[in-house]
C-alpha cells in the first residue's frame, strides 16, 4: 500500500513540458488575438471622423447660405465652427469664398488616419498606417478608408 500510495502523489501536479506547451499555446493565441483587436478598436473608431466631417459639410453650407462665402467659417461662434477633437483632430486647411477642405487628422489609437471633404463633396483619404493601404495628400485614396487593405 505504501508503493501505491507514493505512486499517486507523484500524478498530482504537471511536468514541466506540460507546462510549456500550456505557455506556447496562450502566446501563439495572443499573438493572433492581439493585432485583431487592436484593428477591431481603430475600425471602430473612424466613424468619429466620418460623421464629424460630414456633418461639417453641412454646417459649411449652411455657412455659406448665410454668407455668400466660407471665409470666416470653421472659426469658433461660428454655426460652422470645427468640432472638438476627440480621436482626431480638424482643421481647414482650405478656406476661400468658393472653396473648402476640412481634414481629420487621427491620433492615439487612430494616428496615421487622415481624411479630408470638400465643398463638392470629395471624400478623400490621405494617410492611412502601416497595413492599411497607401494614401498622402499628393496621392489619396478617393473614399474613407475604413477596412485594412485599403476597402471603403
Amino acid at each position: 500500500m505504501d508503493q501505491h500510495q507514493a505512486s499517486a502523489s507523484r500524478q498530482m501536479g504537471f511536468t514541466l513540458i506540460e507546462l510549456m506547451v500550456t505557455v506556447a499555446i496562450i502566446a501563439i493565441l495572443a499573438a493572433v488575438a492581439i493585432p485583431a483587436y487592436s484593428d477591431y478598436i481603430k475600425t471602430g473608431r473612424l466613424p468619429q471622423a466620418t460623421n464629424n466631417l460630414s456633418a461639417m459639410r453641412a454646417k459649411l453650407e449652411q455657412y455659406f447660405q448665410d454668407n455668400r462665402t466660407y471665409i470666416g467659417a470653421c472659426a469658433a461662434g461660428t454655426i460652422a465652427a470645427l468640432p472638438a477633437a476627440d480621436d482626431f483632430t480638424y482643421t481647414c486647411p482650405t478656406l476661400t469664398a468658393t472653396t473648402y477642405v476640412v481634414k481629420a487628422v487621427g491620433s492615439g489609437a487612430v494616428a496615421g488616419f487622415a481624411y479630408t471633404i470638400d465643398e463638392s463633396n470629395n471624400k478623400k483619404t490621405v494617410a492611412l498606417p502601416t497595413g492599411w493601404g497607401t494614401a498622402s495628400d499628393s496621392a489619396p485614396i478617393t473614399c474613407w478608408v475604413r477596412k485594412k487593405g485599403g476597402a471603403c
